[in-house]
């Protein structure tokens, strides 16, 4: 079951007209921006499927750059998003793609500046609902929904149990975790959904693990 309450079908207080075109869009932005990190200098945007065929008539391209701006769900400037990506010198792509994907909605979004890049593919689910199932090529799923820590660390024996002890040693729950490897022995993205927000000191610890090379906080 995707829904846990009449809340979730109905979907969350937003700029419409569509929970799944335009809620579940800027939310997937908005967690592209999450973990970025920053304000980008540019984004381009892929969408596939459904979203290629009705994103201008549904407000989606506007709705995810508005996210990718911080614009919450229910914020008017969602409206004016292309104006104020503008007056931020924010280099906007759009792409209409034509490959087929498992699902309809689905988006591929690039944020990038003169420190780096990144890149997700994220799907919109219904009543504002969102997936993240790829981050940087790895694969993951991410809801945005609780408290989350993204571990990427070497692939090799005892990286998760020194992660898992650390949380412990904190009183801090894992709800849920899953584990993504390029290939055997190299990189790896621990994605950890966790039951209270997480605090600095605790990503610092991580941090300092001598299997680890980079923390990212998902605060709910």
């Amino acid at each position: 079951m995707k829904y846990k309450s009449v809340f979730d079908i109905i979907g969350p207080v937003m700029i419409g007209p569509s929970s799944s075109h335009t809620a579940g869009a800027a939310r997937i932005g908005k967690m592209a921006r999450e973990l970025f990190g920053r304000e980008p200098e540019w984004a381009t945007i892929s969408f596939y499927g459904s979203f290629a065929k009705t994103f201008r008539g549904h407000g989606t391209d506007v709705a995810m750059i508005g996210g990718i701006m911080n614009f919450e769900t229910d914020d008017e400037r969602i409206i004016q998003a292309f104006d104020h990506a503008k007056k931020k010198k924010i280099r906007i792509k759009i792409r209409e793609e034509e490959a087929v994907t498992d699902h309809p909605n689905t988006a591929r979004i690039r944020l990038g500046d003169k420190n780096g890049e990144m890149e997700l593919v994220g799907i919109s689910i219904g009543g504002g609902k969102i997936e993240i199932i790829e981050l940087n090529g790895f694969e993951l799923k991410l809801t945005g929904h609780h408290p989350a820590i993204l571990v990427v660390h070497d692939d090799r024996f005892g990286a998760i149990a020194a992660v898992s002890n650390l949380l412990a040693s904190h009183r801090i729950n894992i709800g849920h975790m899953d584990v993504s490897r390029k290939d055997v022995g190299k990189m790896a993205l621990m994605t950890i959904e966790v039951d209270q927000n997480v605090n600095e000191e605790v990503i610092n610890e991580l941090k300092k693990l001598p299997e680890v090379t980079q923390v990212t906080r998902i605060v709910s």
